[in-house]
């Protein structure tokens, strides 16, 4: 089974009309490094032909319908919302579980899915469901559980994410790939994909659970160096071509998973933005988005195989 493709009825705006110094603007207030204050600040340099600031800020943000390529009430799809222990990090968490209908009973090979520094959004619950549609058992956890779940707004999501924890929601992450393991509907075959913030978890992850099968990193941050020793899992890198903050620690990262032999691939997309495969935005582009996906999906059905 294959996700259908997305359609749109008029263009979309993209990252090539915007200035180059208002997506670095809007990339410092997606991470925290600045209030949406600052932004509308910074902004207004960049506002003319009657856009404002606050324009400018709505365009760049996510619009989710526009990004959807599977709908949540596919029939194709059996979608659960779960909860799991997470005795080491924030206790009970929740998340959104989905596997093709017609399973039955077979095992699944099983993707972890992990979220931007925003919580579980529909973006991401539409990650989870494509990968359903091709093949696997997709779970993805909501890191805000704790702080009472992702809110319905991207803002109060950003400001409740700085309040978490990080070291409970590191053991929550690693919780969520414990339970999977237990699960009687999985192969015990369980990869991990996860796009900025989650990009960086699926690196922490791989330091700590040796035994993952497959590991995809999109545009995430990297652990110190002196850890990538500890990696055993085969890792696919998708990184962007115009990303300072990310790109800035991979060389020292890539020498030190190449001096500890750990089997790795990494891809840099030529023109892109950081979050290029992000399709509710305009930072989205299309043809690398495609390409990255399909180079995942058949990494991961190379490394967790097929059902059993």
């Amino acid at each position: 089974m294959q996700a259908s493709p997305m359609t749109t009825s008029s263009p979309r705006l993209t990252a090539r009309d915007f200035d180059q110094d208002l997506l670095v603007l809007f990339d410092a207030y997606v991470h925290g490094d600045i209030d949406r204050r600052g932004f509308l600040a910074g902004a207004r340099k960049f506002a003319k032909a009657g856009m404002t600031a606050a324009g400018l800020l709505a365009a760049l943000s996510p619009d989710f319908a526009a990004g959807q390529q599977v709908k949540p009430d596919d029939s194709r799809l059996k979608i659960d919302r779960v909860s799991y222990p997470s005795t080491g990090g924030s206790g009970t968490m929740k998340g959104y579980l989905v596997r093709p209908a017609d399973a039955g009973t077979r095992k699944l090979p099983t993707v972890l899915v992990i979220h931007e520094n925003r919580g579980l959004n529909p973006h991401i619950e539409d990650i989870a469901r494509r990968l359903a549609l091709d093949g696997f058992m997709a779970f993805a956890p909501d890191a805000l559980t704790p702080l009472g779940g992702y809110p319905g707004d991207e803002d109060s999501a950003r400001a409740a994410f700085a309040k978490l924890d990080q070291a409970k929601t590191r053991e929550d992450f690693l919780a969520a790939v414990t339970w999977l393991k237990t699960r009687p509907d999985t192969t015990g075959k369980i990869g991990v994909v996860g796009f900025c913030w989650g990009g960086g978890m699926v690196h922490q992850l791989t330091v700590r659970i040796p035994d993952l099968a497959a590991g995809v990193p999109f545009y995430g941050n990297t652990p110190d160096p002196a850890e990538a020793a500890k990696v055993k899992t085969p890792l696919l890198v998708q990184r962007a071509e115009t990303d300072e903050r990310i790109n800035a620690a991979w060389p020292a990262y890539e020498a030190a998973l190449q001096a500890a032999n750990v089997p790795f691939t990494a891809y840099m997309y030529p023109g892109t933005q950081h979050g290029f495969n992000n399709d509710t935005t305009p930072r989205y582009d299309e043809p690398a988005a495609k390409l990255a996906w399909s180079r995942t999906v058949a990494f991961l059905k190379e490394k967790l195989g097929g059902p059993a």
